[in-house]
């Protein structure tokens, strides 16, 4: 079987931790942050994990990590 390609935008966007797991960065952080509030820009800062029903498609981008 050959080698497959790894998705260059999901490479740049998504990293895999040791568990396996998926880690993202929050959307709702690159512009019009005057209307939200302190609270919100805060917590957008933290990474997240990919959810469930994501994490076949995105593994399936990223399949040699």
């Amino acid at each position: 079987m050959p080698k497959l390609k790894t998705h260059r935008g999901a490479k740049k966007r998504f990293k895999v931790t040791a568990t396996g797991k998926i880690k993202r960065r929050r959307a709702n952080k690159s512009h019009l942050l005057t209307g939200k509030p302190s609270k919100r820009t805060r917590r957008l800062r933290q990474a997240t994990l990919v959810s469930e029903s994501d994490f076949k498609n995105i593994k399936r981008l990223l399949p040699y990590s």
